[in-house]
């Protein structure tokens, strides 16, 4: 199988014999794909995110937020280096990159690398991601009123499209803050249940300055879903093609961005 097609139906579209095909995609592999690196001024809002394709191999990818359009990617880099992470970004700003605004997951390494390269950009953080690892802390029946309460906050996260709603929902987390939470930052764990919620309250305070820019600029996109769905697409892809050596697998991935890049 090649992108969804047999190699019955590539010989018959293509006229070429099986290993023709082969020939050819083993000499594609050898090259890279077109430098698309001229037109990255246009790029102004991001959404960042990388994946796991077989442990610890992963890599890492820029989405333009407004067109949906993948515009970067490299196989072999972690979200968690520092260092590998400025050698992803640092090249990329010399081209010209200079986003306004960059939507990630919850990674603290990312953030860091982003902001240290672009100190004036706005960092805003996938409300998807705080709301399902903070019912996930919570639990789906949780036994105790703090936690109950809060899993009510966590479940309208997602749901803020207006300055009313976020006013609602910052005047519950103030209460709930003030009922329970400052009393649960200063006790020690109590099992892994309590430290669960220690967990899902410290990650919401210190989310909340990021969590909602999208509503003074709706050009920036509130969640990374849109780079989650395309990983799934490609993971797809990608286990058609697992018998690549390792020295074509990196442009492999260039490749597959070029030419998929929704």
């Amino acid at each position: 199988m090649i992108e969804g097609y047999s190699v019955r139906q590539l010989t018959q579209q293509s006229n070429h014999s099986r290993d023709k095909l082969y020939y050819i995609i083993d000499q594609s592999l050898k090259e890279d794909p077109p430098d698309t690196a001229c037109n990255l001024e246009k790029h102004r809002y991001l959404i960042f995110d990388g994946t796991f394709l077989h442990r610890p191999k992963s890599m890492v990818v820029l989405m333009d937020a407004t067109s949906n359009q993948i515009f970067n990617g490299r196989y072999g880099v972690s979200e968690n280096s520092e260092n590998q992470l400025t050698g992803f970004f640092e090249p990329l700003k010399a081209k010209g990159l200079n986003p306004t605004s960059c939507t990630v997951d919850g990674s603290p390494q990312p953030i860091k690398v982003i902001k240290k390269i672009w100190p004036d950009i706005t960092i805003q953080r996938c409300l998807v991601h705080i709301q399902r690892q903070g019912l996930v802390w919570c639990r789906r029946y949780p036994k105790t009123a703090y936690a109950r309460q809060l899993k009510k906050i966590f479940l309208r996260v997602t749901c803020i499209k207006t300055k009313e709603e976020l006013d609602k929902f910052l005047k519950l987390v103030i209460q709930w803050e003030r009922r329970y939470g400052q009393d649960i930052g200063q006790k020690p764990g109590k099992g892994w249940v309590f430290s669960d919620i220690k967990k899902a309250r410290s990650m919401l305070l210190k989310a909340l300055p990021d969590m909602f820019h999208y509503l003074d600029d709706p050009a920036i996109s509130y969640t990374t879903n849109g780079l989650e769905s395309y990983f799934s697409r490609l993971k797809s892809h990608y286990r058609q093609h697992r018998g690549l050596s390792k020295n074509k697998l990196e442009n492999y991935f260039k490749w597959y961005l070029f030419y998929k890049p929704k």
